[in-house]
């Protein structure tokens, strides 16, 4: 089985040495590539590096991810240009988006960190456009808002991806229609996860792309513990399960796509 984890986040194991034991074990169950997404300033030339030095099994992303963003956001904002020259150059522009789900209990700090959230995600959209490259898209209770801040940004929905897709087979659609994609990760596999079951089977094969979002959703048969790419293969079994597909098919594509969206 050939997979390819679209999006993870290996700081961690990275800083704490674990990095090779780490890689190997998900190369040992046929993981061939990972994607390492950024989410702010002190993560990107970590990733730079381990791609530098993984070449052909790493590609990194840089972006400013919506729970990151605080007063001053504009001043990391503006050092992602730069890294786009540098190689290898990023693969895409991400992990960004809105998140009203961890804003704070107070109302009006909340408002406040609503409206850096989406200046910085209006900025960022910018700059994938300016660049051309391909956007990772973080939508946590304001799918709506991600959705028209795309279609205003002029962005190429081609160069879309939704990841850690939670809402349901309408909204799968939605990004369908536009011609942009979801990616699903090991949440399809819990119990009550119906709706995005559902919005996987919507979207079918032709555009899916699966993650493990290591360290964070490890599938069910791991709950509890640390993810990694190595768990990948669960989540390949549970979309085929759902789709009715054999499960190599189900990896050979997805990883196709991972491929051809990340540039690999």
């Amino acid at each position: 089985m050939r997979l390819l984890d679209s999006h993870c986040h290996p700081a961690s194991v990275i800083r704490s040495g674990k990095w090779n034991a780490w890689s190997q074990e998900a190369k040992n169950v046929g993981v061939e590539g990972i994607v390492a997404i950024g989410t702010d300033l002190d993560d990107w030339a970590l990733y730079r590096q381990c791609a530098e030095e993984n070449p052909g099994f790493v590609k990194h992303t840089i972006g400013l991810h919506p729970c990151h963003v605080t007063e001053g956001w504009e001043d990391t904002v503006a050092a992602m240009s730069p890294f786009f020259a540098d190689h290898p150059a990023p693969a895409a522009l991400g992990e960004i988006g809105l998140d009203y789900y961890r804003l704070p209990s107070d109302e009006e700090e909340a408002e406040q960190v609503k409206q850096w959230q989406q200046a910085a995600f209006r900025r960022q959209l910018s700059l994938a456009y300016q660049l051309g490259c391909p956007v990772v898209i973080h939508s946590r209770h304001a799918f709506g808002d991600c959705v028209q801040y795309i279609d205003e940004s002029g962005v190429d929905w081609r160069k879309v991806v939704f990841h850690c897709f939670v809402e349901g087979p309408d909204a799968v659609r939605e990004i369908n229609q536009r011609s942009g994609r979801a990616s699903f990760t090991g949440i399809i596999t819990y119990q009550k996860s119906a709706d995005i079951c559902a919005a996987l089977k919507a979207q079918g094969l032709a555009r899916l792309m699966l993650e493990t979002d290591a360290p964070y959703l490890a599938p069910n048969t791991k709950r509890g513990q640390e993810n990694t790419p190595a768990y990948l293969p669960e989540i390949a079994q549970k979309a085929a399960e759902i789709l009715g597909l054999p499960t190599d098919e189900i990896a050979e594509v997805a990883t196709r796509n991972a491929r051809h969206f990340f540039g690999f």
